[in-house]
Formats: C-alpha cells, sequence, structure tokens
C-alpha cells in the first residue's frame, strides 16, 4: 500500500518525465523542414545522436551527483571536488602540447574519447583507493585531497598552455568548453556500455544507499560493509563522472543544481526516487538550454555558460537558506 506522499511523488516523476518527452520532441522537431525528405532525415541524423549524448550526459551526472552527495552526507558538494574535471582538461592539454592537434589522439574522436575514459578511471582507480586505505577510509580526507589535487592539474594545464604555439591554443579551447554540437555515435555505444558496466557492477552498493545514509554506526549494526560500500561507490561515481565528462566537457554546476532540486521536490529518503529525479532535472536542464542556445542565441553562447552563471547563484542560495537553518 502506497502513502500519500509515495503516491504523490509518483505522480511529479511522471510529470518530469513527460516534460523530458515534450522537450525532447520540441528539440527534434524545432525548425525542421516536414516537406522535404532528404532535408528531414538529414536533420535527424544530426539532432538524434546529440539528444542520445544529452540524456546520457544527464543520467551519468545526475545519479553520480547524488549518490556522491549521499555519502558524503552533504547536499551542497559535487563530484568535481575529486578534481575530475580538472584532470579532463589536463589530459587534453597535454595530448594538444605533446603530439599536436592534428595528431590522431586529438583529432579522432572515438581515439580522444577512450583516452580520457581510461586515464581518468585508472586515476581515480589508483588514487582513491590508496587514499582510502591509507587515511583508513576517511572520505574528508579524500575531498580534501581531491581540492589539493584539482589546484594541482590546474596548475599544470595553464603552464602548458602558457608555453603552447597560440594556434594549437586556439584549437584546444573549443575541447575544454562543454558541446553538444559534435559528437560520435560510436562514442554514445561505448558510454552505454561503461555505465551498464557500473551500474551491474554496483547493483548490490546502490541498493544499500537508504542504509548508508542512516550513519556509519547504524550501517554497521544492519549488517553492511560499510568502508567496501563507500569505497565501491565513490570509484563508481568517479567513472560516470569521467564518461560525462570524455563525452561533452566539463559542467561543474550541473550535479549541484539538479541533485538538490531532486531533493527539494520530492522530499524523500528513497534513492530510487531521487536518483530517477534527479536525472529527469539534468535531462530537462539540457535539452531545454540546448534548444535555447541553438534557436535564441544561435549558439553564439555554449550552455556550460548559462548552467556555470545559474549553478553559482544557486549554490548562493543554498548557503543562505542552510544558515537560516
Amino acid at each position: 500500500m502506497l502513502t500519500r506522499a509515495q503516491r504523490s511523488n509518483r505522480k511529479k516523476l511522471c510529470i518530469m518525465a513527460a516534460l523530458v518527452l515534450l522537450a525532447a520532441a520540441a528539440y527534434m522537431t524545432v525548425d525542421v523542414n516536414f516537406g522535404n525528405a532528404k532535408l528531414l532525415a538529414y536533420s535527424m541524423r544530426i539532432r538524434a545522436p546529440k539528444l542520445l549524448v544529452m540524456l546520457i550526459t544527464a543520467f551519468a551526472i545526475g545519479g553520480a551527483s547524488l549518490v556522491f552527495q549521499s555519502i558524503i552526507n552533504n547536499t551542497i558538494v559535487t563530484p568535481c571536488l575529486l578534481g575530475m574535471n580538472s584532470l579532463y582538461t589536463l589530459i587534453h592539454t597535454a595530448v594538444v602540447f605533446c603530439v599536436g592537434s592534428g595528431s590522431v589522439l586529438a583529432a579522432n574522436a572515438n581515439a580522444a574519447f577512450a583516452i580520457d575514459l581510461v586515464l581518468m578511471g585508472v586515476t581515480a582507480t589508483l588514487i582513491y583507493s590508496y587514499l582510502f586505505k591509507k587515511t583508513k577510509h576517511n572520505v574528508l580526507y579524500v575531498l580534501l585531497v581531491g581540492t589539493v589535487l584539482t589546484s594541482f592539474f590546474s596548475s599544470v594545464q595553464s603552464t602548458m598552455t602558457r608555453v603552447m604555439d597560440p594556434n594549437e591554443y586556439d584549437t584546444l579551447l573549443t575541447t575544454l568548453v562543454a558541446s553538444f554540437s559534435n559528437v560520435n555515435a560510436e562514442i554514445i555505444l561505448f558510454a552505454l556500455a561503461v555505465l551498464a558496466a557500473v551500474i551491474f557492477l554496483l547493483r548490490r552498493e546502490l541498493a544499500l544507499l537508504d542504509v548508508l545514509t542512516l550513519g556509519k554506526e547504524q550501517a554497521i549494526n544492519l549488517g553492511v560493509d560499510y568502508d567496501r560500500c563507500i569505497r565501491r561507490l565513490l570509484l563508481g561515481v568517479t567513472l560516470a563522472i569521467a564518461v560525462a565528462t570524455a563525452m561533452v566537457g566539463p559542467i561543474s554546476f550541473l550535479g549541484l543544481i539538479i541533485a538538490n532540486l531532486a531533493r527539494q521536490l520530492l522530499r524523500t529518503y528513497r534513492h530510487t526516487q531521487l536518483i530517477l529525479g534527479s536525472a529527469l532535472f539534468g535531462m530537462i536542464v539540457l535539452v531545454g538550454g540546448q534548444i535555447i542556445v541553438e534557436h535564441v542565441f544561435t549558439y553564439a553562447v555554449p550552455i556550460s555558460v548559462f548552467i556555470t552563471v545559474g549553478g553559482g547563484l544557486y549554490f548562493l542560495y543554498l548557503l543562505l537558506t542552510r544558515r537560516r537553518v
């Protein structure tokens, strides 16, 4: 028997899913010439991969951000504190700096995606597995080290750009800003396979999220291997963020926005609903924002700018409301 709150949340999720479908339909049909079969096919061939990338990115960032906030037990933090965005910019800068923008590693979308995913995944796995053991599974120390690594990666990347050829730097800039303009269908399949593997391998830990948020002592008393679950979930978060960042570039504040909007709208402890709500919010933000970018601003302003500005304001709002409580 469902409670009133559960029925209300299901209705809200259904409404959000309907909004996602409407936004997706609008993105696929706005300014499309349905009278010309060739132009119609060309438009669908261009827009369909972009739409899939936005949906995958929203799911990865939304789910990872909400899981990250739950295991850290803080709703105003994001996975970018682990240094994934800075590591992404460093990897791209290092590739262009060492082998040039015309090389296969930089010009080929599949090769660039594979390099990003492998290096970010391996680095996160090695660093955070070692840090967990070294700090006796203290998550706060891991966050502190992640903040330090963010500054380190940014400093190295800035040093490379200062001595880089100006023409190479101009080419590099286009890859350091989140964009849905150039995507590859093969990358989509690769990303889906990685996310599916992460979800499958962490299915038991994800099912225990409701228990983990009760606290370490309570979770251990209920028979949960708390340290192992937190370690595996944190590594899963880094891999999901690595997939999203490697696909479209760094979007720092998106996770903060959609995870907190899901918590405020649904007001439940059930992570199945919260993760779904966060992912749906992300899809609405990305698809709706891309429609505005393409048809209102005609690509003059990337969607990451709107997300960064809106996310910064929303972050200040969260800080002020937390102080009042």
